[in-house]
């Protein structure tokens, strides 16, 4: 998920005022929330809510249609542990209709693989969409359909009001956000953390004091995923919305406010104490150019005393590659909100949108599906993953540390920030190797040139912005 995480606006269903105080809110229950890491277990542990969720193969709390005969593809650029829960989502959706669901693997761009697939005949009936701006872009050329009045009935009923208007182009619904992001957390290895003797930082200062900490106990502080060019994206939004703040954001979101701001400045400066210092990231920038988003987390939380590194950043969906090693989440994975660089910790999301490309009954019955809580709740059980779906019981979460992630997002109602990136055209906040992902990945390169990363950004943005 990229969250990755496009549309021309921040959702503004509130004053200024009330947003700042939902977000600090949010903040601050994330941070206490998290404490729970410290006696969280495994997937064992229960909740109180035990019982309210709806379980897989059940009857669930919507009524789908008979849909025997029909056949449907879904399309999302999810891969691995990802991918192989989704499809056990439409597993249970074939089983409760009688249609046939293929899952399409697509490749990043999706809009750009989209576009091959309907200019070849052949568009899949439904597509997840990982950018608001893929959103809009798919509406403008005219191949997302309007969600239907079923599908439309359970956002209604189950998604806050900011997460629903995130699915509209021109005040008409045409996307249900299946999967949400908290992307601000950095997870570690505990055992790294008890050794160097460190504590959870709650400053930006704090932090690069633990991670110098962590460096002199002989293990390199921080994983970088610098192939992936978004994680970078994320590193920015978080610094920047924490240290600019709020509304700042939402100009440089829209570019009303170029990326040779003075507040983009410091920024990138703030993200240079860390990237500048090859002995605090893992392979230094060359290395952490090298490295994949998976594998900056797998290598956090392998080696048993000598891991590559003992943190990395990024959203909760972190959840699914530790699954992938022998750390217990709660127990030799551990998470702390990223720290606060101005006056607030930041609380950036993302999503992704389910939207129809090809009407027809079986297509909006998935979509009605994917809006209710049972479909959220199977996936919800088999961890790294977040539902903005309010009636998901708690309980479908495996342990305290997701629970606790997935009441903050919703704590927010319709008050949070949404992914930057995923906010701007795609040509420059999703495209891999172009836009504001290579200038970052430049900027990891050299860390120094402050006045020419915002340059290159400017120069980039502008040109997607018009276009």
């Amino acid at each position: 998920m990229r969250s990755i995480p496009q549309i021309r606006r921040s959702p503004d269903h509130s004053t200024r005022r009330s947003r700042r105080a939902a977000q600090a809110t949010a903040a601050a229950f994330v941070a206490g929330a998290l404490t729970l890491t410290a006696c969280g277990g495994g997937g064992k542990d229960k909740g109180s809510d035990e019982g309210k969720g709806t379980p897989s193969g059940g009857s669930g709390s919507v009524t789908l249609p008979k849909l025997d005969g029909a056949t449907l593809e879904v399309a999302a650029v999810w891969t691995g542990a990802e991918q192989a829960n989704f499809k056990k989502v439409l597993a249970e959706f074939e089983k409760r209709t009688g249609a046939k669901v293929t899952f399409v693997p697509a490749q990043d761009p999706i809009i750009n693989f989209l576009g091959s697939k309907i200019a070849g005949g052949a568009p899949p009936d439904v597509a997840l969409l990982p950018q608001v701006g893929a959103v809009k872009q798919a509406v403008d050329k005219g191949w997302a359909k309007p969600v239907g009045p079923d599908a439309q009935a359970q956002l209604t009923k189950n998604y806050a009001q900011g997460w629903q208007d995130l699915g509209k182009v021109g005040g008409k619904q045409y996307a249900v956000y299946y999967k949400a992001a908290n992307k601000s957390l950095v997870w570690y290895n505990a055992k790294v953390f008890e050794n160097a003797g460190a504590k959870e930082p709650g400053t930006w200062k704090e932090f690069l004091a633990t991670a110098h900490t962590i460096y002199d106990s002989g293990v390199t502080p921080v994983s970088v995923g610098g192939a992936d060019g978004w994680t970078l994206t994320d590193w920015f939004e978080n610094v920047y919305l924490s240290q600019a703040g709020p509304e700042k954001y939402d100009q440089l979101a829209q570019h009303r406010i170029k990326w040779t701001d003075p507040s983009v400045k410091d920024a990138l400066t703030t993200l240079a104490q860390l990237w500048g210092d090859k002995n605090l990231i893992a392979g230094g920038p060359d290395g952490a150019l090298q490295t994949e988003f998976p594998a900056s987390v797998t290598q956090t939380f392998t080696g048993g005393d000598q891991p590559k590194a003992g943190m990395v950043f990024e959203g909760d969906f972190v959840g699914v590659n530790i699954a992938e090693t022998k750390a217990r989440i709660g127990t030799d994975a551990k998470v702390f909100p990223f720290p606060a660089v101005g006056d607030k910790a930041p609380v950036v999301s993302g999503g992704d949108a389910a939207v129809v490309l090809k009407d027809s009954k079986a297509a909006q019955a998935l979509l009605t599906f994917l809006a209710s809580p049972d479909a959220a709740t199977i996936q919800a059980r088999l961890g790294g993953y977040l539902s903005p779906n309010k009636n998901v019981a708690d309980s479908a979460y495996p342990n305290a540390v997701q629970r606790a992630m997935a009441k903050a997002l919703i704590a927010a109602g319709d008050d949070f920030r949404f992914d930057m990136s995923d906010q701007a055209p795609q040509a420059f906040g999703g495209t891999p190797g172009k836009g504001e992902w290579k200038d970052l990945q430049d900027f990891l390169k050299n860390p120094k040139d402050v006045a020419g990363a915002q340059a290159k950004l400017e120069s980039d943005a502008a040109a997607a912005y018009k276009g």
